[in-house]
């Protein structure tokens, strides 16, 4: 809540109050009420932010994704836990710029060849990671993200604010085994979005019927299973055993 800027008048409510643990959501939204954060118009949510830091309480309260690494695009409501940057994103910035004249574009031009040139290193080092490389590759990103000047200033203060990230755009170097992007994720959530033009919903029981449908077809299909064997095994149906997904996603190749 500290992070995301919550108010610390807010804060104060929740560490004055005795109660820590709610057994439902109800119950959460129901305190919110209480400590009268309902009511208040302010910037950031207090009642989004709030309920955003206890669900990654819960998690933890439950010693559930100790060693998780959450990839993301910088959003805050993402950056919890142990934290990476999609380099895609990162890249994006750069292309958003609108250049005046040749000398802009020709900086921009070196920025992204080196920012690519630089991807493509981390896709190697994946493959075949160092201690030697990966101070190598610290070493490279001080180099094209820390320069004095590129003669595009909004270039140069975009290479530094990505510098201060330096350490969500590396954490590769420490987790080899995480992705540098978040394409599959994204192509995974896609899906539902998608499903949002002619899929709608009436209610929040048919909406989470609805996610959940998507989520077990798209985690078949990662498993190379048939969605509708899949359904037919648990209707009982004759055909092809499946045994729960679960068991299966645990061996299955990241």
């Amino acid at each position: 809540m500290e992070e995301r800027n919550l108010p610390q008048i807010v804060i104060g409510k929740f560490k004055e109050h005795k109660a820590r643990i709610f057994s439902s959501a109800g119950d959460w939204e129901r305190h919110l009420q209480v400590l009268g954060l309902s009511a208040m118009n302010v910037t950031p949510d207090p009642m989004l932010i709030a309920s955003e830091g206890a669900l990654w309480g819960a998690i933890h309260h439950q010693g559930l994704l100790p060693d998780t690494v959450i990839v993301s695009d910088d959003a805050g409501q993402f950056r919890v836990g142990a934290h990476a940057l999609c380099w895609i994103h990162a890249e994006r910035l750069v292309h958003k710029l609108v250049p005046a004249n040749d000398k802009q574009r020709n900086a921009i031009e070196i920025a992204k060849r080196m920012i690519w040139w630089f991807y493509r290193a981390l896709k190697d080092y994946k493959l075949a990671p160092s201690v030697k490389q990966a101070q190598l590759l610290r070493a490279r990103f001080d180099r094209i993200f820390k320069r004095a000047s590129t003669g595009y200033a909004t270039l140069d203060r975009l290479l530094r604010r990505l510098f201060r990230n330096k350490d969500g755009l590396l954490r590769v170097l420490e987790r080899p085994e995480i992705p540098i992007n978040t394409n599959t994720s994204e192509t995974t959530s896609r899906l539902r979005h998608e499903k949002k033009i002619s899929g709608g919903t009436v209610s929040d029981k048919g909406r989470d019927a609805r996610d959940i449908m998507l989520g077990l077809a798209k985690t078949c299909m990662k498993l190379k299973l048939s969605f509708y064997e899949f359904i037919g095994a648990r209707l009982g149906i004759p055909g092809p055993k499946i045994p729960p997904l679960a068991s299966l996603i645990r061996p299955a190749p990241a």
